[in-house]
């Protein structure tokens, strides 16, 4: 009996010793982040050390991609494990708990919740308002500040009309780095990282709002930019003349200023400066993080994922925002680094956001997960060049849906009209490749991996839903049909 007793409590004590050694997990969101990164490329001036150094202390995924460019259908994808494509989620609502197949899923923080971690959410990880109070208990053992973005008295940008988006602002403000909200999102997360167990591993979160708009920073931001040097995006004028007229439909009303309203009313510069502000200052708290993170004396058992939910338009395709299917909304930042991760690589695979999920499971040793569609990424964490044979696969709204391998992106509207762009000659996709009968094998080829489950939006769903009708070839945006003779609106 003694002998028995004796080995139990070593049994225990393992067990206690297992449940220690667990990695511990940081795990920071961007809002609309594009690749304005510094080791990304994106743009020659942006100037974000911190992440730069995360990259350099793990593994970046130069061509990762979200699956919608859209904050709600992105993050629920992400957090499930599912894609848009398989549950109907593509607009501002519902939430995942308010959609019957994803009713009662178990998200990725939910897994680590129940797996015994101190979990904890801080800012933007779920859509706002997507994640009732009921049901945020079973996702995260704590909610921090989420922060709302603060707002000046009176608008700062020169933007035209009485019906104009309040969000749709940029300029200096607040006075105060501390007064930010991501500020506030970074304290509540470091304040989480000071006290998280000892006994236990945490799964800490920390949703950045910035560079979302409205594009706020204190000045010292902006003087990283000066205007008089400042070097804009680049712009094809004739840029849309060779896309098919479905490609409007995806971003048809919108409160995102046009190119054109921009050059106008001369705030095209001042959103670019202010977008790359605001980058700089929400990197800057990504450094507070990881800085607290090894004050804490856990950064080596500490796994970093790093991420964006979609890209954003500065101008590029003559449009800003998102909702779009090219490089600049889907292309994001995507870093791992920690225990299990080679560090200083770059993996110029084309990787999906979806591969999150599964690549956490692995790296923390929770059991696989076979509902999820993505793809485990731990053979890249060894070998940066490790064979991958799935593409980038994004989706907006139902049946619109773009392949992004390693060099090519190939586009299918609903309505069976395509885009085909040589990623490796033509990076800005520039020139529409669709037509060319040279590359009709080249398009076969990209359409086998067109999500086999294109299901309708689900129940409930508004804000940017757009639906196609195929018998009549009615195109409706928001449950008002689209005037195909329309010139693309300019809010």
């Amino acid at each position: 009996m003694k002998l028995l007793s004796l080995c139990s409590v070593f049994l225990l004590a393992a067990a206690v010793h297992a449940a220690d050694s667990r990695p511990n997990v940081l795990f920071i969101a961007i809002d609309d982040q594009n690749d304005w990164i510094g080791c990304l490329g994106g743009h020659p001036q942006v100037k974000t050390p911190a992440i730069d150094a995360l990259a350099k202390r793990g593994t970046l995924f130069a061509s990762a991609h979200c699956q919608a460019p859209l904050c709600n259908p992105s993050r629920s994808s992400l957090l499930t494990g599912l894609r848009p494509s398989s549950t109907g989620i593509y607009g501002l609502a519902p939430g995942i708990r308010e959609v019957e197949q994803t009713k009662h899923h178990v998200t990725l923080p939910q897994t680590f919740t129940q797996a015994g971690y101190f979990t904890f959410n801080s800012g933007k990880i779920y859509h706002d308002g997507s994640m009732r109070g009921g049901d945020q208990k079973a996702e995260f053992s704590e909610w921090g500040n989420r922060g709302p973005m603060p707002k000046p008295k009176t608008p700062i940008a020169n933007l035209p009309g009485p019906d104009r988006h309040p969000a749709m602002d940029w300029g200096v403000f607040p006075e105060k780095d501390e007064d930010n909200a991501d500020w506030k999102i970074a304290d509540s997360a470091i304040d989480a990282l000071k006290r998280a167990p000892a006994d236990k591993p945490f799964f800490i979160a920390a949703g950045f709002r910035l560079p979302h708009v409205p594009c706020f920073a204190s000045q010292k931001w902006f003087d990283l930019y000066p205007d008089s040097t400042l070097q804009m995006p680049p712009v094809k004028e004739d840029d849309r003349a060779d896309l098919p007229k479905f490609a409007d439909f995806l971003h048809w009303k919108l409160p995102e200023p046009r190119l054109s309203t921009l050059r106008k009313f001369n705030e095209w510069r001042p959103l670019v400066r202010a977008y790359l502000a605001c980058v700089s200052f929400m990197d800057s708290q990504v450094g507070r993080l990881m800085s607290q993170l090894e004050a804490t004396g856990r950064l080596d058992n500490t796994i970093i994922v790093l991420w964006g939910d979609h890209g954003w338009h500065l101008g590029e395709k003559l449009i800003t925002g998102k909702n779009t299917l090219w490089e600049r909304s889907t292309r994001v930042p995507l870093i791992f680094a920690g225990p299990g991760i080679k560090p200083g690589q770059v993996c110029t695979s084309p990787v999906e956001l979806l591969d999150i999920f599964p690549s956490l499971l692995a790296l923390a040793k929770l059991p696989a997960r076979p509902d999820l569609e993505g793809h485990s990424l731990v053979p890249q964490f060894q070998d940066a060049t490790a064979p991958r044979e799935w593409p980038a696969i994004t989706t907006h709204n139902q049946g619109n849906h773009t392949i992004r391998t390693q060099d090519w992106r190939y586009i299918r509207y609903a309505d069976g009209s395509e885009e085909l762009y040589d990623m490796k000659n033509d990076p800005n996709e520039w020139t529409n490749l669709a037509k060319d009968p040279q590359h009709t094998a080249k398009k076969t080829e990209l359409a086998k991996w067109l999500p086999k489950i294109d299901k309708a939006p689900v129940p409930g769903s508004k804000s940017r839903i757009l639906t196609y009708e195929p018998t009549t070839g009615e195109a409706i945006w928001e449950d008002k049909p689209i005037d195909k003779s329309a010139p693309l609106p300019e809010p």
